[in-house]
């Protein structure tokens, strides 16, 4: 057995050809995926808020579900990048998206008994989705080199628009489904994302083989057994690199779900309908993924610090434009909530291509792992404060403090540029 995994690992190792059917094969796959998990993640993201307020009765805690999944969503990390980093890509990804096809099914159950509790534990366990539709972008870099690193986080990203897309736009359609088979409306949307998870772990169960990151955790072994370097290699963790690639991701991430979640309601109390909530969020998710083809090019070519930079300017400008936008103007809520995706995906590629940058294939999937749990208890954060601070103040004041709190970003980038502390890794 031994033999026959050292076998395999040099026959990568001594063929850059094969490397590169297997990275391009893994993008494929990679993007199928993302794909069903981008419509299973919006079309959740969508209707929770509003699920919630129903469900209870009150706008002060509609915040909640984005809490809940997003808490979820920091143990699957954990889990998932456990799994991943033992077993492969394959096993941790799969996994996630099945347990979040569960969950949101749970989601559905609960509407129909009008259960809070488990609505509560269902959303939690729906959290794995997010958090694996997340992770599926690293699959990608696996055997990608730095100068591809980028580029590779956003072939699986764009893919992901098609479903983030589509996934909102098809609320009001799964809406009147799930009421002609008497149950209530706003779970339509969750029938939807638990089949699209469902699909999206299916897909990587079924097609992601050979496994590219046990390929690479091989190909690094014999390397090193044989005193050679290879891909991604590197002798020790940056540690530097990784704190800010996380801090970068974590900004990001707060900012963009505190003030998506609470759009939703707010449009609700100026009169907008479904339909246009849909359209809405559904334009801001497709900014957060659409742009990263050539985000990812970007980061590559410019370097992760000027997008990193830029991504804390563009979020000021969304939460500016959120703040002062009349409550009935579609217009302005669009924008506000395109620049507010395209801030969040220039933050998310340009972070995660440092956290790839600055770990070797020992450590790199559980690192990575750790390090969205931080992103999604930021996430989380965002969420639960959302709502309380809508309620204590307005949709504006949380929506100017979010930008402003953006633009930590530009000094830590700064400091960050001076220590030099990120070598570049083949």
């Amino acid at each position: 057995m031994m033999s026959s995994s050292h076998e395999l690992a040099r026959s990568y190792l001594d063929s850059p050809e094969k490397q590169s059917r297997l990275y391009k094969r893994t993008l494929v796959v990679v993007s199928i995926s993302q794909i069903f998990g981008g419509a299973g993640l919006a079309a959740g993201i969508t209707v929770g808020a509003l699920l919630a307020q129903q469900m209870m009765g009150t706008s002060a805690l509609a915040g909640i579900p984005a809490t809940l999944f997003t808490l979820g969503s920091a143990g699957a990390a954990f889990i998932v990048g456990k799994l991943s980093q033992t077993f492969g890509r394959r096993i941790g990804l799969a996994t996630g998206f099945l347990a979040g096809g569960i969950g949101a099914l749970g989601v559905v159950l609960a509407a129909i008994i009008n259960s809070i509790f488990l609505l509560f534990i269902a959303l939690f366990i729906y959290g794995a989705g997010t958090a694996t539709n997340l992770q599926t972008r690293y699959a990608g870099t696996d055997l990608a080199n730095k100068n591809q690193r980028g580029t590779a986080i956003s072939i699986a990203m764009v893919s992901a628009t098609i479903g983030a897309f589509a996934g909102p736009n098809l609320v009001g359609v799964m809406g009147s489904f799930a009421l002609s088979i008497g149950i209530p409306e706003l779970a339509g949307a969750f029938i939807l994302s638990g089949s699209a998870f469902i699909i999206a772990g299916l897909v990587i169960f079924l097609m992601l083989r050979p496994d590219p990151f046990l390929i690479v955790k091989m190909m690094n072994g014999t390397a090193n057994k044989n005193g050679e370097s290879s891909i991604g290699d590197v002798q020790e963790n940056n540690k530097r690199g990784i704190s800010v690639g996380a801090l970068i991701m974590v900004l990001s991430q707060m900012v963009m779900i505190a003030i998506m979640t609470m759009t939703p309601v707010h449009m609700q109390h100026h009169g907008h309908g479904l339909s246009q909530i849909g359209l809405v969020i559904g334009i801001h998710i497709g900014a957060m993924y659409l742009p990263s083809l050539v985000t990812g090019i970007l980061v590559d070519k410019i370097g992760r610090i000027n997008m990193a930079i830029a991504s804390g300017l563009t979020l000021l400008l969304s939460g500016i434009i959120a703040a002062i936008a009349p409550g009935d103007s579609m217009i302005f809520l669009i924008i506000a909530l395109a620049l507010l995706g395209i801030g969040w995906n220039f933050g998310l590629i340009s972070g995660t291509a440092l956290i790839v940058d600055s770990t070797e294939p020992n450590t790199r999937a559980k690192t990575q792992g750790t390090v969205d749990v931080f992103i999604a208890l930021a996430g989380a954060s965002g969420g639960a404060l959302s709502g309380m601070v809508v309620a204590g103040s307005s949709y504006a004041i949380l929506s100017f403090s979010g930008g402003l709190l953006s633009l930590l970003l530009i000094p830590v980038m700064i400091w960050f540029h001076r220590k030099k502390s990120v070598k570049p890794l083949m």
